[in-house]
């Protein structure tokens, strides 16, 4: 049963509630979700031959092709999640290709010793990242059905 005094947490709580109510907090919250994805294809995109040679040095092949294909997504998935518009496509387009190239990134398994452990890590951060694409796509998909 909720107590009849105002707590020492009422004003903290409303403050908060404000701050995450609050629109600029919502897309500052998806520009940085999304940072390294449209850093890494705009640095793609305006080096494109570096960005191929990254992608043949993991095996994939024809490179050029797999380098506009990753800026594709990189940029159009982190356009959709930041512009709050088909965030289920962006968000899932960005967290499949981060499972993907997380899997084929860093092969923790094939490791031992401390380079095993960074790699499991790294590993680990980017199975949260997608974790974080999972709620956008939720919660893009509840405002829609609120709003509509």
């Amino acid at each position: 049963m909720p107590s009849a005094h105002p707590t020492i947490l009422e004003p903290v709580d409303r403050f908060i509630g404000q701050i995450l109510q609050a629109p600029a907090t919502a897309a500052a919250a998806r520009i940085v979700l999304c940072l390294p994805f449209w850093w890494s294809g705009l640095s793609k995109l305006l080096d494109f031959s570096g960005g191929t040679a990254e992608t043949a040095a993991l095996g994939l092949e024809p490179a050029w092709l797999f380098n506009a294909l990753t800026i594709l997504v990189q940029l159009g998935g982190s356009l959709l999640v930041i512009l709050n518009l088909r965030t289920w496509l962006g968000a899932g387009a960005l967290g499949v290709f981060t499972a993907l190239a997380t899997v084929m990134a860093h092969q923790f398994w094939t490791l031992d010793g401390i380079a095993g452990v960074r790699e499991l890590n790294t590993f680990l951060e980017h199975l949260a990242i997608i974790a974080g694409f999972v709620l956008v796509a939720i919660l893009g998909v509840v405002g829609a059905r609120d709003r509509g």
